[in-house]
């Protein structure tokens, strides 16, 4: 049986990149990456399009996912400061892992979260390392709909006590939103001509990912996430004192 957390973890990626906050944004983004418009992308050198798009898209990613990755690994050494207060910080963080579900379902407004806090930038540094600085700002800076889910992972990285679960946990979670973005950013033309679609799905999506946040943040606040790992083989099994998942 595979890790429950793990799963969990690349499907929070998925539903972050499919949330109204990044979906309808990614054509701009992989444009502004990497310094194609629209029409060269349908009518430009495709050889030249397909190679700066694959290492500027990779730029972007590897640039949001170091914050992602640091932002686990920073939980973690705090939640091994905090190991002693297991079954508090459990209780705490189920009922807002809970919150932000219902949050992210839109059955109430949490104003902060709502804001807008994306870092604009007006001109994108030159070359692939520009790309990579335009992750940094995404992954520092988009609270809006990405911030619940990526919390709510966080809360359970820190659980682990555990800088290297929490690193494993947190690259899951950018593979979740990385692969997508890589994908979309190969078929732009494709995506774009599909999008109207496509947007008909993103309600259903976010009302999934608020479901599977309060599956978890129930699961967490009763402990029973540790009943489920333990039906795991004995190397995934829950161990008193390290967290819920490692």
């Amino acid at each position: 049986m595979a890790d429950i957390c793990f799963m969990g973890a690349f499907l929070g990626g998925l539903f972050s990149f499919l949330s109204p906050c990044v979906l309808p944004l990614i054509p701009s983004y992989v444009s502004f990456i990497t310094g194609i418009s629209f029409d060269d992308f349908k009518g430009g050198d495709k050889a030249h399009i397909r190679k700066t798009t694959i290492i500027s898209s990779l730029s972007f990613i590897a640039g949001f996912s170091l914050v992602f990755i640091l932002l686990g690994v920073f939980s973690s050494f705090v939640g091994r400061i905090l190991i002693a207060y297991y079954d508090e910080i459990r209780i705490i963080g189920g009922t807002i892992i809970i919150l932000l579900g219902l949050y992210v379902m839109g059955v109430f407004k949490i104003r902060f979260l709502s804001m807008e806090k994306r870092i604009h930038l007006k001109s994108k540094p030159r070359g692939f390392i520009g790309s990579f600085i335009v992750g940094l700002t995404f992954a520092a800076g988009w609270t809006p709909c990405i911030g619940p889910i990526l919390g709510s992972i966080l809360f359970i990285a820190g659980s682990s006590g555990s800088a290297f679960y929490g690193f494993k946990l947190l690259v899951i979670y950018s593979a979740g939103l990385g692969i997508p973005f890589f994908l979309t950013s190969l078929l732009i033309n494709t995506f774009l001509s599909h999008f109207s679609a496509i947007k008909k799905f993103i309600r259903p999506v976010m009302i999934l990912s608020g479901l599977l946040l309060i599956t978890f943040g129930v699961l967490f606040l009763t402990d029973s996430l540790t009943f489920l790992v333990t039906l795991a083989p004995e190397s995934l099994e829950f161990q008193p004192g390290k967290g819920i998942c490692n």
